[in-house]
């Protein structure tokens, strides 16, 4: 990535995670209002920083097919509210009981383990009460619902949740890369995919060519930050990560580096990012933000 690139990329990323913090604030209920307790524990785990990577994802891909960023505040609270679902709950004593996360304690520490499961359930019904009735989404009814299928999909047993459970039956189990692939194409690639999707469904006269192709380098970029993601817990701290290093080791749960050695993990995430940043070609300087973003995924420390 060029200098002009990171610089682009740096500023971009600013502006949208100013701008989705703002959204989520606006779309959460008030902390005062009844269940207190309950909207406290959704605003605790959502309003505390965060790559945002998947709305940062959304925007960009908006930014690349030229649709309004104010369109895309709704889907891109969307898909933060069922990430941060899903973070409340992989750190429950019953997955992979956790206390730390982006540096904090985690929801169910600071809270307790109920109202962190029911704060959970609140943001997955919230996310779809955003794509079905957030005034700022000006697209046709169509285009609404099949943003719902397409986020629904990416949340239940055939997207994050079946991924899950895939990981969770596969600790002390060696997969070979094929399998792990799959495991992490559900569990943490089908919501960076519908990141992109849901940009993608806001411009419904797109050509289906470039949406396949759009698709495709979700596909990939989403392998490629598990990729990432593996690493950094061979190599990065706790302090860094901002949640506990080494913990997928030490529950021996199936990983890149375990499977490939950290060299050979290093250059799969290489390969899948290149692979990712060539199939946006047809969408020439349009893209670059999108080309940088995959290479960012790849270089990340955290």
């Amino acid at each position: 990535m060029t200098s002009p690139d990171q610089e682009r990329l740096k500023s971009f990323m600013q502006e949208c995670r100013t701008r989705i913090e703002t959204a989520l604030d606006a779309r959460l209920p008030p902390e005062d209002k009844l269940p207190a307790r309950l909207h406290q524990a959704m605003r605790y785990a959502t309003l505390d920083g965060g790559k945002r990577l998947r709305p940062i994802l959304t925007y960009a891909t908006g930014q690349t097919l030229g649709v309004p960023l104010d369109v895309l505040d709704g889907p891109a609270c969307a898909v933060e509210f069922i990430h941060v679902y899903s973070l409340i709950h992989d750190d429950l004593p019953a997955m992979d009981d956790d206390c730390l996360r982006r540096g904090r304690p985690t929801c169910h520490v600071q809270f307790d383990e109920a109202t962190a499961i029911l704060a959970g359930d609140a943001l997955q019904a919230l996310a779809f009460e955003v794509l079905a009735a957030d005034p700022t989404l000006a697209v046709p009814p169509r285009q609404r619902i099949a943003m719902i299928e397409c986020l629904a999909k990416a949340v239940g047993s055939c997207g994050m949740v079946g991924g899950q459970a895939i990981d969770l039956a596969s600790v002390g189990v060696s997969l070979d890369l094929p399998a792990l692939e799959l495991m992490h194409i559900h569990k943490t690639g089908a919501l960076i995919r519908a990141s992109v999707r849901l940009a993608v469904l806001a411009c419904p006269e797109l050509d289906q060519t470039i949406a396949a192709r759009l698709d495709h380098y979700a596909k990939c970029i989403g392998l490629a930050f598990q990729i990432r993601d593996d690493i950094l817990d061979e190599e990065s701290d706790t302090a860094t990560l901002g949640k506990t290093q080494g913990k997928d080791k030490a529950q021996r749960k199936p990983t890149y580096p375990a499977l490939l050695g950290l060299a050979g993990a290093k250059q799969k995430a290489w390969e899948i990012c290149q692979d990712a940043i060539e199939s946006l070609n047809p969408l020439g300087e349009r893209a670059d933000l999108l080309r940088a973003l995959a290479l960012f995924i790849i270089q990340r420390h955290s």
